[in-house]
């Protein structure tokens, strides 16, 4: 599978649209079975979202945030994947880059719900990564498409709340791979972290316009 098909799945199956790994210190490891309720309740959630029909846009992109909020160190993920640039970048650059981060996310996620509508999400079973973090393995079913193997992982962050960290597909890494995608942008725009600024608008922009269109 080509590079592009495989984010492309990631993206579309994982319910998730950018999952890197979290920031901060992890105060103790979460156990698979601790890891594996987690994960079937928050894509049970989330599958009921996404099959849920009649939703005006607003209210629909308003539940997806709480859930993901609940679900994903927003902060700890956006620092990561910008890596060495967050260090480089003005205040003003960091506060804008943190807004359209989670915009993206969010909006991604609603403008996909009519490719997602009638999914089917199992857990198959929970393992031991390391001693800080669990790998949960599931099964993604659409109809008129293949089911795909998604494993999360997932692990706690120094409150003790479990997160998600990494979303991985066909044993790539989305939290990896999106680092890698920011950080060729930024070194395409001369190292200066405007430009991609610059590409997170214009992608924002055409997640809206795409989503307004669903939604009609």
């Amino acid at each position: 599978m080509s590079h592009s098909r495989r984010r492309a799945l990631i993206a579309g199956l994982s319910l998730f649209a950018l999952l890197p790994t979290l920031g901060g210190a992890r105060a103790q490891g979460a156990d698979p079975a601790a890891a594996t309720d987690f994960i079937t309740r928050t894509g049970n959630e989330l599958v009921a979202l996404v099959n849920r029909e009649g939703m005006p846009v607003a209210e629909r992109r308003a539940a997806i945030a709480a859930i993901l909020r609940r679900a994903v160190d927003i902060d700890g993920v956006g620092r990561f994947v910008i890596g060495r640039y967050w260090r480089i970048a003005t205040a003003a650059e960091q506060r804008e880059y943190m807004q359209l981060f989670e915009q993206i996310i969010v909006r991604n996620l609603s403008a996909r719900f009519g490719e997602l509508r009638g999914v089917k999400y199992t857990v198959n079973r929970g393992m031991q990564r390391t001693e800080e973090d669990a790998i949960v393995s599931t099964t993604i079913e659409r109809p008129n498409a293949a089911a795909a193997v998604v494993e999360w992982r997932v692990s706690r962050t120094d409150n003790g709340q479990l997160r998600i960290v990494d979303v991985i597909a066909e044993g790539t890494s989305l939290r990896l791979t999106t680092r890698s995608d920011y950080a060729a942008v930024v070194q395409r725009n001369g190292g200066k972290v405007e430009g991609l600024l610059a590409a997170l608008r214009q992608q924002l922009a055409q997640i809206t316009e795409r989503e307004q269109a669903n939604a009609r």
